[in-house]
């Protein structure tokens, strides 16, 4: 259900029908219509829309043919959730003068919220692709998503999702219905898969990956060792299993976990020489381990082939300062900064680096920075599934 915190702003968006009708009362000197009019008005713009109804109904009486008051009577029955009066009173103002404007834009709303979604779509596909108003265009994408959605129409709903997410990154309540939109079509996506391909590789595959972001090793490695018994070299597959197990190693501290995620690294790496996450995670482990040396090359391998690797750059960083290197560690830490900014990790290295090269402002700027992130840190939701790769991890001496 789309939110029916309509704004009086979006409403006057629409069409301009308040100020037409009240210049058209003052127009006709009738004193009893120019006060059902201004007071109409001016409980409409304080919010009272109960009062606003009322002196807009008695205004409706003296004029019935004025179209005009019945485009405001809809805008009032729209913003108090009478739909269906709504639609009376705006086919009612289209009767009477067909040139009104914006009066399709709330029919649309107005009918998707009746849920007449397949009468709505014309209005609110023209809206969302065409108008000018943002907060119109808005509310149209909120309804025309709603209407894909109940229709069945999964692509397109997620289509004007993706645009929505665009126009309004920040929204949260854009944010809250692309997202239900994204997740029920990805649901719906691997339903399909499962009935229409139950034991093929993209379905065991993809029974790999669900169980890992919930963190069901067992299942997980079952799944993915299945996809390799169908397909030796499939390439990804040694990498998802590396990262599961060392996603259990984490939990266990197991060595045996811990020998199987390098050897499943090193053999994605030997199917695919390029395959940059697995050699990653293998300086990853490496640098963990203390074996620094070992570290470094197999960072440095991954930033040859990818330069903005931030991940690597941080991690080869880390590497460096272990080794008393602060003037090779600022370089990297720099760029890292510049490619992801909110990555509190490389902050607190820079920091670290700047005071160990005696760059006094460039540490305050890297701690401030770093301090800004990690208390903000505890605010962010947790990822339903686990990163890309494994991100660097502050050291136990990191303090905002």
């Amino acid at each position: 259900m789309i939110t029916k915190r309509v704004s009086l702003a979006w409403v006057l968006a629409v069409w301009c029908a308040l100020p037409i009708a009240a210049s058209w009362a003052q127009s006709t000197r009738d004193e009893q219509a120019a006060r059902y009019a201004s007071a109409g008005q001016q409980a409409m713009m304080s919010g009272d829309y109960a009062t606003a109804e009322q002196n807009f109904e008695e205004l409706a009486k003296l004029e019935p043919s004025v179209a005009e008051v019945h485009a405001t009577l809809a805008a009032i029955c729209f913003k108090r959730r009478q739909y269906d009066r709504t639609v009376r009173e705006i086919r009612l103002a289209k009767r009477l003068k067909p040139g009104l404007p914006r009066l399709d834009s709330l029919l649309g709303s107005a009918l998707s919220e009746q849920g007449h979604f397949a009468e709505a779509l014309p209005y609110l596909e023209k809206d969302f692709r065409q108008s000018g108003d943002s907060e119109v265009r808005r509310m149209s994408g909120l309804e025309l998503i709603r209407a894909y959605s109940h229709l069945g129409r999964d692509a397109q709903a997620v289509e004007v999702s993706l645009a929505m997410n665009r126009l309004y990154p920040n929204d949260p309540e854009v944010l809250y219905h692309t997202g239900r939109v994204y997740g029920n079509f990805a649901y719906e996506t691997m339903e399909r898969l499962h009935n229409t391909a139950p034991g093929s590789i993209w379905m065991l595959q993809a029974q790999g990956e669900a169980n890992e972001s919930q963190k069901a090793w067992a299942p997980a490695i079952v799944a993915f060792n299945h996809v390799l018994a169908l397909d030796p070299k499939r390439p990804g597959i040694h990498y998802q299993l590396g990262r599961v197990y060392l996603g259990r190693y984490r939990e266990t501290q197991s060595a045996e976990d811990k020998a199987a995620a390098i050897r499943e690294f090193a053999a994605e790496l030997t199917i695919d020489p390029s395959a940059t996450d697995a050699a990653y995670e293998l300086g990853n482990i490496q640098a963990e381990s203390g074996d620094l040396e070992a570290a470094g090359k197999q960072f440095a391998v991954v930033l040859k082939r990818d330069p903005d690797y931030e991940e690597a750059l941080v991690g080869l960083a880390g590497v460096d300062l272990s080794a008393h290197k602060p003037d090779a560690a600022a370089p990297l830490l720099e760029r890292a900064t510049r490619l992801r900014p909110d990555d509190e990790v490389a902050w607190w290295r820079l920091a670290q680096a700047n005071r160990a090269t005696g760059n006094r402002e460039g540490q305050a700027k890297a701690l401030a920075m770093f301090q800004k992130l990690h208390n903000s840190a505890s605010d962010a939701m947790p990822k339903p599934g686990g990163d890309d790769v494994t991100p660097q991890q502050l050291g136990p001496n990191a303090k905002p």
